[in-house]
């Protein structure tokens, strides 16, 4: 930077340099672990973007390792920091709903941690919004707790109860699971009507709920919505709902359930995860 405004051998004197060192250092070739780091750097940047700048440290060298790439954790930590590789961080909230319910709530059958002994015994579902620049875009989902998979979902401009019904009714058709499966809520209008719970009832679930005003009661399902919000969507609100719809759909079907590693799975997408029920002969 100042060597257009200074002689090199001032630069030196000041530096407490010589300039045969400095000329050496200008002509010296990288060693063979400088150019092994600059690539690996490459490397890290281009699957940080990947999957979406989700991964931590720990995630990201599992997929390096998974692709052939021989590399330490700490060296990957050590290249993320270097180069400036951060991972998205979500925004932490809590969401209130009112106490007051035209019917009673079914009893809170879950219990932290949430855990299932195979898929297809205990789901759980909810709703959020995504802003569009036509309004909002509602999802609605139903997730499977032992594998995380995401078994059902629907999108409406508009919260109605159809929108639940139309996501339980496509996480029934596609998994057929047994009598017996608790299906967890919140304490939403949509999943209090007499219209919902009968459906639940004639596809023999067990329907439990959160307490009211307890948002980690139902943390499985507003932990997934985070996720989507931190790594699917942008920071501005979408043009139009259809956009919106397009990319909730691909976040969902295409990376969450069958790319995204999750610790609490092994580092395992939701698809891999099942796999291993499915090759020993696993019937819901």
């Amino acid at each position: 930077m100042q060597q257009g405004l200074y002689p090199v051998s001032i630069l030196c004197r000041a530096l407490g340099v010589s300039r045969s060192g400095l000329h050496a250092w200008q002509n010296r070739v990288p060693s063979a672990r400088a150019q092994a780091d600059a690539r690996l750097a490459t490397v890290i940047k281009a699957v940080h973007i990947e999957h979406r700048q989700a991964y931590g440290t720990r995630r990201l060298w599992r997929v390096l390792v998974s692709r052939g790439e021989m590399c330490g954790r700490h060296r990957v930590a050590r290249l993320r920091q270097r180069h400036g590789v951060v991972t998205l961080r979500r925004q932490r909230f809590l969401r209130a709903r009112a106490t007051y319910q035209k019917m009673p709530a079914a009893p809170n059958r879950l219990a932290w941690p949430f855990m299932a002994a195979a898929p297809d015994r205990v789901w759980v579902g909810d709703i959020t919004h995504v802003p569009t620049r036509e309004g909002w875009l509602y999802l609605a989902t139903v997730l499977d707790v032992c594998s995380r998979r995401v078994v059902g979902w629907a999108m409406a401009s508009q919260q109605t109860r159809d929108l639940t019904e139309r996501a339980l009714h496509m996480a029934i058709v596609h998994r057929r699971p047994a009598s017996g499966l608790i299906l967890h809520h919140d304490q939403g209008s949509q999943y209090t009507s007499a219209r919902y719970r009968a459906k639940v009832e004639a596809a023999k679930m067990v329907l439990s709920m959160s307490r009211p005003g307890m948002p980690y009661d139902n943390a499985m399902a507003e932990s997934f919505f985070g996720t989507l919000k931190l790594e699917g969507l942008p920071d501005k609100p979408f043009a139009t709902r259809e956009a919106a719809r397009l990319a909730v759909f691909e976040y969902i079907e295409v990376f969450y359930n069958r790319t995204r590693m999750h610790s609490a799975l092994d580092y395992q997408s939701p698809a891999r995860y099942e796999e291993r029920f499915n090759r020993l002969g696993y019937v819901p």
